[in-house]
């Protein structure tokens, strides 16, 4: 093993870098107006579920471009996929900042930014693949989904600092959105100047071994592990969507101020960054992947009812701190390298694509049902999902492949 760990080169962590800069940006752009909900209805004159609709275009463009960004990023690499999604994020970040106060350029803006979103997160365990070895892959996976974390922290605390309001009661979001275009024009650039093809991995033999993405879809739904995985995303990622996107109509049923809103959105990144600091090293070291999930889908379920009971600002505080802590910061990342060694030979792309397909069609079918049912009857609704979580996650195998240390 020690090896193995010699032949990765150093580079591998600039590469991680460059792309953990991209991802944190790509998520700061997806999820601007779910902090100022209230603030963007009023300068652009629509209904809430219009700028909720500004978050779920990512969902509803990743079911339609997923399965081609895999295809590209298996086909014609890391460099080529994720290049071209860093491109867009540059190209249209900008956009929106340019033109701050015209909602249908936003929705433009929107849908251009939510074509490179599946080209930048289905790559994140080809990322690890190619450039980590066997014990360090789910460490990798673990910064590269913090650096979402960071990102979504920016949404929810730094933009409604960044709106002001003048003497007359209206609402500049010229300034927060240009800020976030030239921070994307930036991360576009590094990404492009920085990353590398890398001629060898370090783990060749298990790369090699890997088939090609539509036979890889085929072996992936033969997987019993694979397809109670896919439902825990299901329920896990679609909730995180629908809670992240409706954060604002959650926190003011509760009375809470948009800056509060803000820190309890925060809180919940906050944690799921601790988490994803610690949780991946530890299963990493202790070569084990179901009992981190399985705590996770445990444990995240106080979190859950805390956010859906609770009404004082510091219980929703905590509560959204534990959310976070275990299902962003353990089922998460440690779900996303998990299902790329059981859907071995799968490719890594196309394992990741499709956890993540599954999340946003069910993120977009919550977002609805919160807005139409209500967020009470909705978030109840993900307490008895999480229940029947934990029960799937125990009838979930340990990985054999970091078992036995394959590289």
């Amino acid at each position: 093993m020690n090896e193995i760990r010699s032949k990765a080169p150093g580079y591998r962590w600039v590469v991680l870098f460059v792309f953990s800069v991209i991802n944190a940006v790509m998520q700061m752009q997806w999820l601007t107006f779910a902090p100022i909900a209230r603030e963007a209805r009023l300068v652009y004159g629509v209904s809430p579920l219009q700028i909720d609709f500004l978050s779920m275009i990512f969902m509803v463009v990743f079911i339609l471009v997923c399965i081609p960004a895999s295809y590209i990023i298996d086909t014609f690499g890391i460099r080529n996929g994720v290049g071209f999604g860093a491109l867009l994020i540059g190209v249209f970040g900008m956009l929106k900042g340019l033109y701050a106060y015209d909602y249908r350029m936003m929705v433009i803006s929107q849908i251009g930014l939510a074509v490179a979103q599946p080209f930048i997160l289905n790559a994140a365990t080809k990322v690890a693949g190619r450039w980590f070895p066997i014990e360090e892959r789910a460490t990798a996976v673990g910064i590269a989904t913090l650096s979402q974390f960071l990102g979504i922290i920016l949404a929810m605390i730094v933009t409604p600092l960044l709106v002001t309001q003048n003497s007359k009661g209206s609402y500049d979001l010229q300034r927060m959105l240009l800020t976030y275009g030239v921070i994307s024009v930036i991360g576009s650039i590094l990404l492009l100047v920085f990353l590398r093809k890398r001629s060898s991995c370090a783990g060749d033999k298990y790369q090699d071994n890997r088939v090609r993405v539509f036979e890889g879809f085929r072996y992936i739904f033969n997987q019993r592990d694979m397809r109670i995985v896919l439902f825990l995303f299901f329920i896990g990622l679609g909730m995180f969507n629908a809670v992240s996107t409706c954060i604002d109509q959650i926190c003011q049923m509760k009375g809470l101020t948009t800056e509060q809103t803000g820190l309890v959105g925060g809180m919940m990144l906050i944690a799921g960054i601790i988490g994803a600091v610690i949780l991946p090293i530890l299963s990493d070291k202790l070569r084990k992947r179901k009992i981190f999930m399985v705590i996770g889908m445990i444990f995240m379920t106080p979190g859950l009812i805390g956010l859906t009971f609770a009404t004082g600002y510091g219980t929703l505080l905590i509560s959204s701190f534990v959310l976070g802590f275990f299902l962003l910061g353990a089922c998460a990342p440690i779900g996303f390298q998990y299902s790329a060694e059981v859907s071995y030979p799968s490719p890594e792309s196309t394992s990741q694509g499709l956890i993540l397909l599954v999340g946003q069609i069910s993120g977009i079918f919550f977002i609805f049902g919160m807005n139409k049912i209500g967020i009470i009857h909705s978030m109840q609704m993900f307490l008895v999902f999480s229940i029947i979580s934990i029960i799937l996650s125990l009838m979930l195998r340990e990985s054999t492949m970091i078992q036995a240390g394959r590289p």
